[in-house]
């Protein structure tokens, strides 16, 4: 087939007139936010001066004057049900990933990446949504998924060694843990343009670490997420290593929320231990997503007390002084404190909240502690809806070696007892 000069000149004039019409729609989205908060679009998209922190380590109700909030970044305090609901969360979440830790020691699960010391983040992440919003954790966010609803025993199912994940992503609209790098945040902006074209009220929050910035699917998602204008949060947990690779190796930006302002996106820095903040900040962020706003970068600075895993030696690259000076930032203890001077937690609330979170953990021991009958024609059964010849020629295989090894078992028992 041959293609006029005339017909190629028409489809490069149009590609050029959506190309403009796009970027004069970004302009007025632009515009638009910045007429909203009263501000400059760069000072609406780079962060606050001093990262939002509510309630102090000590557990006190800081001055607004000093939360670190600017016009355009300011934060009201969330309800008392919000934050009693989330504390309790934020309970069984440090009970379960020490439960967790010891069913790794007793050989019932293969690995667990702990995030003891990172559970205010994962509840605010999980509480900021509604039932129909989408969330895409990463591998250390088993508390966020157990909190938007997943049964425990699923949630923690892929840390056993199962052959799947233990839930069903679109019953609970969470994305599965996995280990590969960053992939989520492609999967969470793939979502969230697919709710856009529907046209469908669905905000997604992705959840990844520092190191993961420095991955390309970082840039291609949040850049894909910027252009097509979609409501999607990035959230950021900065607990200071990639494995063993301190920050400071990795960026040397101001900030990772820094890296939002290159892409024509907001971005904001929150206390990662601050309960308080963190709900503020994101139910702000999912508010603003949800109308409109666009995506949004927010990186919480936080602390991974626990080693990066089981496997995971932290003493050979961070000192033990450094571990102690963020034990003393833990955020149970500043929430407990805080609720508590409020009147809003006594011994007797308190009491409930650990029975709670003991029944969790007697769940997960119970239920871990089950044997696993295993087929091993799953290896074949669910890579594709339909399988593939050389599936087949393999399960074929398996199946006759499955054959061969039983009838010399049978054969090797008959001669045993005779």
């Amino acid at each position: 087939m041959t293609i006029s000069a005339d017909h190629t000149a028409h489809e490069r004039e149009a590609s050029r007139s959506d190309a403009a019409e796009a970027v004069d729609e970004l302009v007025k989205q632009a515009e638009e936010v910045r007429r909203k908060f009263g501000i400059s679009l760069e000072d609406y998209m780079l962060p606050a001066h001093h990262q939002i922190q509510m309630v102090d380590p000590a557990g006190r109700m800081k001055a607004k004057e000093e939360q670190g909030t600017e016009p355009g970044h300011e934060y009201p305090t969330p309800g008392d049900d919000e934050l009693l609901a989330a504390y309790e969360q934020l309970v069984v979440g440090r009970r379960v990933n020490d439960q967790n830790s010891a069913l790794v020691r007793q050989g019932r699960m293969a690995v667990y990446p702990s995030s003891h010391g990172q559970e205010a983040c994962q509840v605010a992440a999980a509480m900021c949504l509604r039932e129909g919003d989408w969330l895409f954790p990463t591998y250390r966010d088993a508390v966020a998924v157990m909190s938007r609803g997943v049964d425990p025993v699923q949630a923690m199912t892929i840390f056993r060694g199962d052959w799947h994940g233990g839930y069903d992503p679109h019953e609970h609209h969470v994305g599965i843990q996995c280990t590969p790098l960053t992939t989520q945040l492609l999967h969470a902006v793939g979502v969230a343009h697919a709710a856009k074209l529907r046209g469908e009220d669905i905000v997604v929050l992705a959840m990844c670490g520092d190191g993961a910035t420095s991955e390309g699917d970082f840039h291609e998602a949040l850049n894909f997420a910027a252009v097509f204008h979609l409501p999607v949060i990035f959230f950021v947990q900065n607990n200071k290593y990639a494995i063993s690779v301190p920050l400071s190796h990795q960026s040397v930006a101001p900030s990772l929320a820094h890296k939002a302002v290159g892409y024509g996106m907001a971005g904001e820095r929150v206390d990662g231990n601050d309960l308080v903040a963190l709900l503020a900040v994101l139910d702000r962020g999912v508010k603003l997503a949800r109308e409109g706003s666009g995506p949004l970068l927010v990186e919480a600075n936080t602390y991974r007390m626990q080693a990066h895993t089981n496997a995971d030696d932290a003493t050979r690259y961070r000192p033990d002084s450094e571990v102690a000076e963020w034990m003393a930032k833990d955020p149970i203890s500043r929430m407990k404190t805080y609720l508590t001077s409020q009147g809003l937690l006594d011994e007797d609330r308190e009491a409930k909240i650990a029975e709670h979170a003991e029944q969790v953990a007697m769940q997960l021991r119970e239920g871990l502690g089950v044997d696993v009958s295993v087929d091993p024609q799953d290896l074949f059964s669910f890579v594709f809806s339909k399988p593939t010849p050389q599936l087949r020629e393999q399960s074929a295989l398996l199946a006759d070696e499955l054959a061969r090894d039983a009838s010399a078992t049978g054969a090797n028992t008959e001669e045993a007892g005779k």
